[in-house]
């Protein structure tokens, strides 16, 4: 849960700025939420934007408003740029119908702006980011009254036809294909749901809906199908296979080796060989 945090301890709970000028935190790849409102603007770059349980590509231009509570991240961008504005609730004071505006909005991530609206934007957004920076008198007004009208006019853009998220059934096909090889060392659902670009919560979803069965039960199923083809196949001890298979702790992997099997390792092992 990430915070605002302001330079001072009386300045406006308000930020805006690039990507670049923002830091490595405006396009974190790990999924977190904002007790803050955040609006978005790429106008470059590559990858993908996942919001709550939508994953959606990059075609700029593009404005994404986020709510205060949504879970979101960046996955594999390259040369992204724009502008990122930070605010609280407190900061929208002036217009409070902006709240309203502002969750429907995160609603539909992806606003796709024509070529006028987005000269119009980038116009808006360096006026934004200019008086930040100055922090002149009566800064704090100006500010509301620009981030007033960027409110509105992304609400404008909300009929757009926006980027459709990726299919539920690519990601369930990415997931039976990541789990069908060994070489990757994906052995957890979060693992396998970071690699893939979704949320757990999603991937559980999906992967539900086309197999009938949870990831987490297919996740044990390519652990156990793996530690077997080891015991059977190698001299490796069972410890060695543990750590293979993704568990630090050769103890518990006996333990779960046996709730899956039946079987100890060890026990498997022999029957395998006399096999």
């Amino acid at each position: 849960m990430h915070r605002l945090e302001v330079p001072v301890p009386d300045a406006p709970p308000f930020a805006v700025g690039t990507f670049d000028a923002m830091g490595p935190m405006s396009r974190a790849a790990f999924p977190h939420r904002h007790t803050f409102h955040e609006i978005v603007y790429v106008t470059d770059g590559t990858g993908a934007h996942v919001v709550d349980l939508a994953r959606w590509e990059l075609a700029p231009p593009h404005l994404c408003v986020i709510s205060p509570g949504q879970v979101h991240h960046w996955v594999d961008v390259r040369g992204l740029d724009g502008f990122v504005v930070l605010f609280t609730d407190d900061f929208l004071l002036d217009h409070p119908a902006d709240r309203d505006l502002l969750r429907r909005l995160s609603g539909r991530p992806w606003l796709t702006p024509d070529e006028h609206a987005h000269h119009r934007m980038l116009g808006l957004l360096a006026e934004l980011e200019e008086e930040y920076r100055r922090g002149a008198d009566g800064a704090g007004s100006v500010l509301r009254a620009l981030l007033h009208v960027l409110v509105v006019r992304a609400g404008r853009l909300s009929a757009t036809p926006a980027a459709a998220p990726a299919p539920a059934g690519a990601v369930a096909g990415e997931f039976a294909r990541l789990a069908d090889r060994t070489d990757h060392g994906l052995w957890s659902v979060r693992a396998y749901a970071e690699r893939i670009g979704v949320t757990p919560g999603y991937l559980t979803e999906v992967v539900k809906a086309a197999t009938g069965r949870t990831p987490s039960a297919l996740v044990r199923e390519a652990r156990t199908r793996e530690a077997k083809r080891l015991l059977a196949k190698t001299d490796l001890a069972v410890r060695q296979v543990a750590a293979r298979v993704g568990f630090a702790d050769p103890a518990y992997f006996c333990r779960f080796f046996r709730r899956e099997t039946g079987m100890s390792p060890g026990g498997f092992r022999r029957v395998a060989d006399d096999r």
